[in-house]
């Protein structure tokens, strides 16, 4: 198996190591169908001397046909019927492949430092697929049209998505772009200096410059994997980035309740945007012992500042006694709430 698996590999790779001068002229014989060394010569910038050598090597990949006429005539082979080998080996190999590959253990890694562009781009999609209830995400407007699909399914499975797009100068205007069918709310923010964000569920998330995704060099971003430390990136988006944003569009008054949130913010600003009596059940842990805990009442005060800087609950538990969730950037809380679900009372 191994063997076959190397033998495979080398043959793809032998079909695809095309020069410069044989990737021009087979390009030039594809949209011709059919020419001589002269004329291969006269449109490409190969040398009259190396065109029999270049066309005897893409004849010897099955790429073209050699006629011995005189002049010599070099046609095309169908691109289907050149590759079909190579599309079925490609198959089998990934399989192949896929049955070889180990995955890293990176559910043990609370922090990972990764400095490759399409590493940080993978790891936002994953971000993004992986959350089950509500996403944050900050994106330029080129990663914005890159998600977009992926956003969108999110928004048909529910999931309640806050979009922050910067710099705001280059965001798409809602007449010209669907912001509706991507986010539950979107805003703009100037500057490059915004990092690039995308956080599941308080956990999970992503931080990255806006360098480092325009190319590789010296640039970073941090993953914090279904950490704690993700509430770091969290507050920060929702305390430094998203207060001062301003509002594009808006689009999640009809969401459905019972809603689930990891942010006290969004959870308090609903309740302080819509009308009703609501009722909560908190989970997270205890700020002076550190034990979990799970509150569950009805919420009878709420503080909401339009800074979004202050934002609280307090709710009845079946005792009687009172609890407090959140408050000036969680600082006199009772509970540190770290997965709040809100239903009409």
């Amino acid at each position: 198996m191994a063997d076959d698996l190397r033998s495979t590999m080398e043959r793809v790779g032998e079909r695809f190591n095309l020069g410069e001068y044989e990737i021009d002229a087979y390009l030039a014989v594809l949209e011709r169908g059919e020419l001589t060394a002269s004329e291969i010569a006269g449109e490409t910038d190969i040398p009259q001397p190396r065109v029999y050598d270049t066309v005897r090597s893409l004849s010897d990949r099955g790429l073209v046909e050699l006629r011995e006429s005189r002049p010599m005539k070099i046609v095309a082979v169908d691109p289907g019927e050149a590759f079909g080998d190579i599309r079925s080996s490609l198959a089998e190999m990934v399989d192949e492949l896929e049955a070889r590959y180990t995955a890293p253990t990176r559910d043990t890694e609370a922090v990972s430092l990764v400095k490759s562009r399409s590493t940080i781009l993978r790891y936002i999609e994953e971000v993004i697929e992986e959350a089950e209830y509500e996403l944050t995400v900050s994106l330029t407007p080129d990663l914005l049209r890159r998600f977009r699909e992926t956003l969108a399914t999110r928004i048909a499975d529910g999931i309640a998505i806050e979009l922050l797009v910067t710099p705001a100068s280059r965001a798409p205007s809602p007449e010209e772009f669907e912001y509706d069918a991507i986010a539950t709310e979107v805003r703009g923010r100037r500057g490059i200096t915004t990092p690039v964000i995308a956080v599941a569920d308080g956990e999970y998330s992503v931080y990255a410059t806006q360098d480092a995704l325009r190319d590789d060099r010296d640039r970073y971003g941090v993953i914090f994997n279904r950490s704690a430390l993700g509430f770091l990136v969290s507050g920060f988006f929702g305390t430094v980035l998203w207060s001062t944003a301003e509002g594009i569009a808006t689009d999640g008054e009809g969401r459905p309740f019972p809603r689930t949130y990891a942010s006290i913010r969004r959870a308090v600003k609903d309740v302080h945007e819509l009308d009703g009596n609501f009722r909560a059940v908190i989970t997270g842990r205890d700020v002076e012992t550190g034990n979990e805990v799970r509150v569950e009442g009805p919420v009878v005060e709420y503080q909401f500042d339009e800074s979004e800087q202050v934002a609280s609950i307090t709710v009845e538990d079946p005792e009687g006694g009172r609890v407090s969730i959140g408050g000036l950037v969680a600082a006199l809380e009772d509970v540190e709430g770290q997965e709040i679900r809100l239903d009409r009372a």
